[in-house]
């Protein structure tokens, strides 16, 4: 289902995609609205998913965390049975930071971080290669991020 954005609805994802943490009160300034009528914009833009939650990005690298890979996955047999059980396994994993469904010679892409190579190397073969479906793993390990972003492109709805 698609929703109409108007002109205030789409200030108030941008803004809130720079920073989520603003107040109402400072939100309801920035784009020209009345602090309630601001909240309940808000309110609806929640309640109907468009926005699908508030959320901290942590700079990893300040943690430790040294090691992004980009892995794609192949399923042997690839079915209904297999993908839930993938997806599952997937689900339990905080190293795996997002997971894609492909078209083409790939069935997933998962982004996958860790403290080095070797907690990366022991993630892979302790943990995601327990589940017997994947036949493959081809890793493209992360140099750099050049860009790195979460939000949408609001003017473009």
């Amino acid at each position: 289902m698609t929703f109409i954005l108007d002109d205030y609805d789409k200030a108030i994802l941008r803004e809130l995609q720079e920073d989520a943490s603003i107040s109402n009160l400072n939100l309801s300034k920035k784009i020209g609205l009345s602090p309630s009528a601001c909240l309940t914009r808000t309110k609806n833009l929640v309640e109907t998913g468009i926005i699908k939650k508030f959320t901290t990005i942590v700079d990893e690298n300040k943690l430790g965390i040294e090691v992004t890979a980009l892995a794609l996955i192949n399923l042997t047999p690839f079915n209904r049975e297999t993908i839930h059980s993938f997806l599952e396994d997937i689900d339990r994993y905080p190293q795996v930071q997002e997971c894609y469904t492909l078209t083409g010679s790939h069935d997933f892409l998962l982004k996958i971080v860790a403290k080095d190579m070797e907690s990366y190397r022991n993630f892979i073969i302790d943990s995601l290669m327990q589940n017997s479906a994947i036949s493959r793993v081809d890793t493209s390990m992360v140099m750099s991020t050049e860009k790195r972003t979460v939000s949408v492109p609001i003017d473009e709805v």
